[in-house]
């Protein structure tokens, strides 16, 4: 089988696609499956990951809104580069303009090629329902943004499957009329996240870092600096939390969106930001040395961050919508109401009382479960859910897998 993935998202500055996608080369290789990754870049350059493992960039311009993205914008490039690789199945990861190029591809050259959309974005979620969640139900977003709803619509008329990564966004997309959605839970990196690599030594010099004592708690953050992330938010409800309990936050992030975070911290000792951790094992290390993570995005499809979270023992503070709401509900976590600091410095307190001690490891879902559902689907094999604790194990909804024999 040959999978060519149209990731419009994927970047060398990236953060989960290029987390999920860089694990997904190395696990269909293994699987025997050749991967093609197309994906815009500064130039026109193809990219070898091994004998069946290939980054193909296709020059593209910066996308406005976020300078550490760009977007396709040649029709006749990506036709052409489709038409070259002749893959069994081609994956979409934008719900944008690749996907409506990628279905023109195939009915105006009459490809073979099976389409799956995989939905790693929610636009929705990250705009609409942030800038106008304040004074509208999302029912009444929802109406006003309802040539969005028909752009989906079409979409699942012409692709074979769409695949989600949580339930909640599952149910939205079903309520919102697609019918070829099925659930296929993400996961974490095999063997890299664990409660084991708690070291203590790293747990005092970030509370130290953040000017506060052994005894007190510890808080992370995970993840870029973006509006929808609310770092801003959690700033502040840290910092009214820690006006009742001893408590350090430390954000691991990068991005040119920093300014609206330190406005926030406001000269508070107890909050530090810190530059990425591109160490994928420090960043596992620096992760079992907290206390809980605390996520701010309430847009997530899946949320990585949590799901390694969970996965290193922490407890996890969520908003009570998206990808990590999943998690957290089902990983014995607390939500707050998504976007109210207040309601999340209470969720901080609560997890303070609690003196949640790191949990033992116990059985997640790995990425590597995701990809073997994911490619049983792809040929034409229905499969049956994992339990886990991450999700409920339906990872698969039988109803679409014949679909794509």
């Amino acid at each position: 089988m040959k999978i060519v993935d149209v990731c419009a998202f994927y970047t060398p500055s990236g953060g989960g696609v290029r987390t999920y996608v860089d694990r997904k080369l190395v696990a269909f290789a293994d699987r025997g499956v050749d991967t093609v990754v197309v994906a815009p870049g500064e130039h026109d350059r193809v990219e070898r990951r091994g004998p069946r493992a290939t980054i193909r960039w296709l020059r593209s311009p910066r996308f406005p809104l976020d300078r550490s993205y760009r977007y396709f914008a040649d029709r006749t490039a990506l036709h052409r580069a489709l038409d070259e690789e002749d893959a069994d199945v081609v994956e979409v990861s934008s719900p944008w303009r690749s996907a409506s190029m990628v279905a023109d591809w195939r009915s105006e050259r009459r490809a073979r090629a099976r389409l799956a959309l995989i939905a790693h974005a929610d636009p929705l979620s990250a705009y609409a329902y942030r800038w106008f969640g304040g004074v509208a139900s999302t029912q009444t977003i929802d109406r006003a943004f309802d040539w969005y709803w028909r752009h989906l619509r079409r979409l699942d008329r012409r692709f074979d499957i769409v695949v989600s990564a949580s339930d909640s966004l599952t149910d939205r997309l079903r309520d919102g009329g697609l019918r070829k959605v099925f659930t296929d839970p993400m996961g974490v990196e095999p063997g890299r996240f664990s409660p084991t690599l708690r070291d203590a030594t790293v747990r005092r010099e970030l509370l130290a870092l953040c000017a506060l004592p052994e005894d007190a708690q510890l808080l992370i953050g995970v993840g870029r600096h973006a509006p929808e992330k609310r770092w801003p938010m959690v700033v502040q409800a840290a910092s009214i939390a820690g006006m009742s309990a001893p408590i350090g936050l430390v954000i691991v992030g990068g991005g040119s969106r920093q300014g609206a975070s330190v406005e926030a911290i406001d000269g508070n000792p107890h909050v530090r930001l810190l530059e990425p951790v591109t160490d994928r094992a420090a960043l596992a290390r620096l992760m079992a040395s907290a206390d809980a993570l605390i996520h701010g995005c309430e847009a997530e499809t899946f949320c990585f961050a949590a799901a390694e979270a969970i996965a290193s023992g922490l407890t996890l503070i969520a908003p009570d919508r998206g990808g990590a709401a999943d998690l957290a509900r089902a990983g014995g976590g607390v939500l707050y109401r998504w976007g109210d600091a207040q309601a999340a410095a209470a969720a901080i307190l609560a997890v303070k009382r609690a003196d949640a001690a790191p949990r033992p490891m116990t059985g997640v879902r790995t990425m590597d479960d995701h990809f073997d559902d994911l490619l049983a689907i792809y040929a034409g094999r229905a499969v049956a859910g994992r339990q886990s604790g991450l999700g409920d194990g339906s990872s698969t909804d039988r109803r679409y897998a014949g679909r794509l024999r």
